[in-house]
């Protein structure tokens, strides 16, 4: 068969179904003509997988297909079901691919945050002479509790999510150049070495882990995810494999994409537990609990959800009909 005469006798009809597939709102006789030229397209694509294979040919119709099947099913019964199949496949999948990359993110960010956490505690001469002694006893024995108490719960939980998307927002798009997530983790990680050390210092650790633990376990592990999924994303380019480096990075950034999408929920999650659990007037060890049962649930779904997702092939890059498609041209 000679791919470009196909192509050029039924270049109108692909057009025109495609036309079919964007449009709001079709009339009865547009709902007929699009099962019509539906039913052909599928027609000439399986006639060209069978004669001529052509891949960019096969991918064009394969697109075309997809978005009349969507458009035919309905828009709203489709959107829920995309919704669902990002929750329950892509997005799993995309942390269970990127796992080594945020969690061994999670392991050295936590080993530095201890480390600094130690030394302070060590040396409290150090803390001493950078901080006012009235400041330090404020921070102590009052502003650090007062923090997550001063603001009402639903004001403070909008604050405190927009401020953790910012913080995942800036390490996926700082993935570009690596240095910045790198910069973003280690003011984070020593912000939280330091209180920890000044607290434990002055005898206050229980205190400190018992307003941290209950956000801060999943509030972190979705930053950690994040920074993962920018280094990642920085070492595309560098290493692009077996890919050219701009498929690889545009791959890596589209997947990218899925995991800020979902990332938005469970930054949404802990802000409801900072702004409603933490400050509460639960005993310790419930809200500790909590934290606890969030982290332990967040990595079931990955486990689950996300292998078997992945291992059925689910990449966590956006479907091809949302890449783009392009008819071919002839040379």
């Amino acid at each position: 068969m000679d791919l470009d005469a196909y192509v050029d006798a039924h270049r109108g009809e692909w057009w025109r179904l495609q036309e079919l597939a964007k449009k709001r709102r079709l009339d009865a006789w547009e709902a007929d003509e699009l099962l019509d030229l539906y039913q052909r397209t599928a027609t000439h694509l399986s006639l060209i997988r069978s004669t001529a294979p052509d891949p960019t040919v096969t991918q064009y119709l394969s697109t075309i297909l997809a978005k009349a099947r969507s458009r035919a099913m309905g828009g709203r019964a489709s959107s829920w079901t995309a919704v669902s199949r990002f929750f329950v496949e892509t997005f799993p999948a995309m942390l269970y691919r990127s796992r080594r990359w945020w969690l061994w993110t999670m392991a050295l960010s936590y080993l530095f945050a201890f480390a600094v956490a130690w030394w302070v505690a060590s040396h409290p001469g150090v803390v001493s002479a950078m901080i006012p002694a009235d400041q330090l006893d404020a921070l102590v024995n009052h502003d650090f509790e007062n923090y997550y108490h001063e603001h009402a719960a639903a004001d403070f939980a909008g604050k405190v999510w927009t401020n953790n998307a910012w913080v995942a927002a800036v390490c996926l798009a700082g993935g570009v150049l690596g240095l910045p997530v790198i910069y973003m983790l280690f003011q984070n990680m020593l912000n939280l070495g330091v209180i920890g050390g000044i607290m434990a210092d002055h005898d206050r650790s229980s205190l400190f882990f018992g307003m941290i633990l209950p956000h801060g376990l999943l509030e972190l592990t979705a930053v950690f995810v994040a920074a993962g999924a920018g280094l990642r994303l920085f070492w595309s380019w560098v290493e692009p494999g077996n890919r050219t480096r701009s498929g690889n990075f545009a791959h890596e950034a589209r997947s990218s994409m899925s995991l800020a999408l979902g990332l938005i929920v469970v930054l949404f999650v802990t802000g409801v537990i900072e702004g409603f659990v933490t400050p509460s007037g639960l005993p310790t060890w419930a809200r500790i609990s909590i934290g606890v049962i969030a982290e332990i649930a967040f990595f079931v779904y990955v486990y689950t959800l996300g292998r078997s997702a992945a291992r059925r092939g689910v990449t966590g890059d956006v479907e091809d009909a949302d890449q783009g498609a392009y008819l071919p041209a002839r040379g």
